[in-house]
């Protein structure tokens, strides 16, 4: 089997290390394996190519120092290796980003003009889930000066080891139980403003995710973006779960591809060549559905979660979620092995994954052009099961008993068990539709709106003249504002209905042709009902309070224009 850092060496070591000994034997067992491990790792690597799991016995993940010293080293001799800047974090530090090339690549004009696709990889969006950090890490030595420097014969690779780097140093014990202290300290979830930077993918207000779509995403434009994340629930029996970006309103070709070609290929290489076993994405209840279960659910399609909004970029995306009940290093190898057999897969496959992306975007032009206000496209969704189910489930076992109470409770049993036929929630369903119109007209004072898709990578255009457009104008009776706050937000929802509308626009206001690559994003983030769009995220609240709605019927600032004159 294969490995990045003497998986097989290390669990043994661990497996001695955690058993329950006396406090004495523990630390000298740590001593005996430190002094082993590095004796090990010296034959192939200098110490500091190491990374900080490896030097400590998995008991420690890497600090933000950690990570540059290590970048730091990993550039040394190679000549494959440009570092470039996300951007700045709050506290004012450096969100590195590593572009992998052969030869050398520094700009994504250089990496357009290559006509090669660019794999993005990205680790630690939650600081608390460090493993993407430590895999990442592994596979630039490995890619850099070891065995793997063919995955830069047909692709760039872009790596962001630790993308949340303010909050990755506010380390405490006891942060993720599930993890049952391995590593022991990690760091907190949300990034330095507070924000879950896997929530702020519409919203854009972390420093992060703005650096990412404007420094990194618009302009490198990505082929396949892969996030890194750990579980933190359900005890299934995958050493790693993942999911594609679900589309919703966008192209399906991508996500097809996704699912049906590239996840399964890589399972199976991952469990042929590791040995290890990687499942799809899902959240079950015994308390809700008994024992065995019949059903597994996915997480929702908002395109709020980065993953997600890549398919309403014409462009593929994979989550990944190590589980969170392995071992820390067990961990690290499942990522390790996961995201190795994806660059393997993408530096063969990768023209006509780029050929599937082009036709995605132009179809999302075409159906602009030749279906704009006629057809219609979801802007809110329901979770429905997929077609097939699983015909075999990995999972742990779970046994029945009768409590005090006289209910049926479950415990987990140690064994792994297979379930067959397992209904999978993880596609999505149209509720509500609107019609997809030729673009938008947003009126001067909503500047604020046009400055936002621009930052998203939007072409929007100021108009130098007037201009008549018909169309739809939005009539909102109520908005229904979430009574808990969520992302700082209290999430709105507006009701009322389309009528048919013709207006005059002045010059100065905004037009948004919608024939455009990212038609699909702009059509989810302004259509007035959209389930996770700028009306979800307050952008419209002081202008709809401002006119009264709820008393009065208010009309939505931003015109669907079917044609223009």
């Amino acid at each position: 089997m294969k490995s990045g850092f003497g998986a097989d060496t290390e669990r043994s070591q661990i497996a001695i290390f955690t058993s329950n000994r006396t406090a004495m034997m523990r630390n000298l067992l740590i001593c005996i394996f430190l002094l082993s491990g590095l004796h090990l790792s010296a034959q192939e690597w200098d110490k500091k190519l190491l990374t900080t799991p490896e030097l400590s016995v998995y008991q420690k993940t890497s600090s933000y120092a950690d990570v540059m010293a290590f970048i730091k080293a990993v550039k040394e001799g190679s000549s494959n290796i440009t570092q470039i800047s996300m951007g700045t974090s709050l506290e004012g530090k450096d969100i590195p980003v590593l572009v992998l090339a052969e030869p050398r690549i520094s700009t994504p004009e250089e990496a357009k003009a290559s006509g090669k696709p660019v794999i993005y990889v990205q680790g630690n969006i939650h600081s608390g889930e460090v493993e993407g950090k430590e895999a990442v890490q592994v596979l630039m030595r490995q890619i850099l000066h070891g065995d793997k420097k063919h995955l830069l014969k047909n692709q760039i690779i872009l790596f962001v080891p630790i993308y949340n780097t303010d909050s990755n140093d506010k380390m405490e014990a006891g942060r993720r139980p599930s993890q049952e202290d391995s590593p022991k300290e990690v760091g907190i979830r949300a990034n330095s403003q507070g924000w879950d930077l896997n929530r702020d993918g519409i919203k854009m207000e972390a420093l992060e995710t703005k650096g990412l779509i404007k420094n990194i995403i618009v302009p490198w434009d990505p082929t396949l973006f892969v996030d890194l994340h750990t579980t933190n629930g359900t005890w299934h029996g995958y050493s790693l779960t993942w999911a594609p970006s679900y589309h919703s309103a966008g192209e399906k070709a991508p996500y097809d591809f996704t699912w049906n070609k590239i996840l399964p290929t890589v399972t199976d290489k991952v469990r042929d060549d590791y040995g290890v076993h990687l499942g799809p994405y899902g959240y079950y209840f015994t308390r809700q559905e008994g024992w065995p279960i019949k059903t597994i659910s996915t997480y929702n399609h908002h395109p709020r979660y980065l993953v997600n909004q890549f398919g309403l970029r014409n462009r593929m995306a994979i989550l990944s979620e190590s589980f969170a009940h392995e071992r820390f290093y067990q961990r690290i190898n499942a990522t390790y092995a996961f995201v190795s057999e994806i660059l393997e897969f993408t530096n063969t496959n990768g023209k006509e994954m780029m050929a599937i992306n082009a036709r995605a975007e132009a179809d999302a032009i075409n159906f602009v052009k030749e279906q704009g206000g006629k057809a219609s496209k979801g802007v809110r969704f329901k979770k429905v099961p997929q077609d097939k189910p699983i015909a075999k489930y990995r999972t742990y076992n779970y046994t029945s008993y009768t409590n005090d109470k006289g209910q049926v409770s479950y415990l987990r049993k140690p064994e792994i068990v297979e379930l067959e036929n397992i209904i999978d929630y993880s596609a999505f369903e149209a509720t509500t539709s609107a019609i997809v119109p030729k673009g938008y007209i947003i009126p001067a004072e909503f500047e604020n709106i046009a400055q936002h898709l621009m930052d998203h990578g939007v072409a929007v255009t100021r108009l130098e003249k007037s201009v008549r457009v018909k169309g739809e104008v939005y009539n909102a009776t109520k908005m229904t504002k979430g009574r808990r706050k969520f992302e700082k937000h209290n999430m709105a929802t507006i009701e009322g209905a389309f009528a048919a509308g013709s207006r005059k626009y002045k010059a100065g206001d905004y037009m948004v042709d919608l024939a455009q690559p990212l038609a699909n994003l702009v059509f989810y983030m302004l259509e007035a009902e959209s389930d996770d769009g700028l009306v979800t995220w307050n952008f419209f609240d002081a202008y709809f309070e401002g006119k009264g709605l709820g008393e009065n019927t208010v009309e939505y600032p931003i015109f669907k224009y079917f044609e223009l004159r």
